[in-house]
């Protein structure tokens, strides 16, 4: 059964609308005839993926939002829920997706760390807590789900700021479901969404055909809604190079850097190499 939720006349927000994973949400959502507002930046980007929402949902416009917002600011946020709520009386589902990818170096820019933390944690942290109280107020089941990252758990060389961004979603989400299940009468759930590889503006880098090995926004949206159905809280999405198992072994890997008490990241350590091809070969 869906989620109760995830219903007719309900109302979804999601940041990131306008494009790519956000989008591909806001279009499942608009089909099964809920209302929807998207945010994110750039009006003209807006506008258009405002039309083709428009064209999707059984009533058309009237149930298509779409908003300027820079969720790294909690004012733009607080906006956007009062927004939301004089528009469609308040919200259901909170799909906190915003999120950027303009690459880092550990000694790079200092404002480049800054901006992908901005947006990437805090946009999340200001969306969970600006509408979960207004939700939980609401008295009826609503989701909240947090746009995470495969590289915030297993933390690969290469990225260190984004890893550390997404490693931060993945901690607060996990306390805000926590607080959640532990406040009296709330009946809203939080979950961690972990897309595998998919094909999107965000990972394109100049394709423009989609690599063998990705899965696209909509199926991965797709997977994403199943597994809130059945109430999984971590939704680790495969693709068509990684299986569930393979993801497993090696988070597996990665927290027995702590038991094991071997160097951080040896999975891209050489002494560790063969090790690791073992590990993996055991699945």
């Amino acid at each position: 059964m869906p989620h109760p939720a995830i219903a007719p006349d309900h109302v979804a927000v999601v940041t990131g609308g306008a494009s790519g994973l956000g989008f591909a949400a806001a279009a499942r959502f608009a089909c099964l005839g809920l209302k929807v507002c998207i945010a994110d930046i750039g009006a003209d980007r807006l506008a258009e993926a405002g039309a083709k929402l428009s064209s999707l949902a059984p009533d058309g416009a009237p149930s298509i939002m779409t908003a300027t917002v820079d969720v790294s600011r909690r004012d733009a946020v607080i906006e956007l829920a009062r927004a939301v709520e004089t528009r469609f009386g308040g919200t259901d589902i909170l799909m906190n997706n915003a999120g950027i990818q303009p690459g880092s170096e550990m000694f790079g820019p200092p404002d480049r760390w800054q901006r992908i933390l901005e947006v990437n944690l805090w946009g999340i942290i200001n969306g969970s807590q600006v509408f979960a109280p207004q939700m939980i107020a609401r008295g009826r089941p609503g989701l909240i789900i947090n746009t995470g990252s495969k590289q915030g758990i297993t933390t690969p060389p290469g990225d260190p700021a984004y890893n550390v961004s997404k490693a931060g979603v993945k901690a607060f989400t996990e306390a805000l479901q926590h607080e959640l299940r532990s406040t009296a009468g709330c009946q809203i759930s939080a979950h961690l969404f972990i897309p595998g590889f998919v094909f999107t503006g965000l990972t394109a880098r100049g394709r423009t055909e989609k690599p063998a090995g990705a899965w696209t926004a909509e199926q991965t949206v797709d997977f994403m809604l199943q597994r809130v159905d059945t109430g999984d809280f971590y939704i680790l999405c495969p693709d068509n190079d990684v299986p569930r198992s393979l993801d497993e072994r090696r988070i597996l890997w990665a927290a027995g850097d702590i038991v094991e008490n071997r160097p951080p990241l040896s999975r891209w350590h050489k002494d560790y190499a063969d090790a690791f091809a073992t590990f993996v070969k055991q699945a």
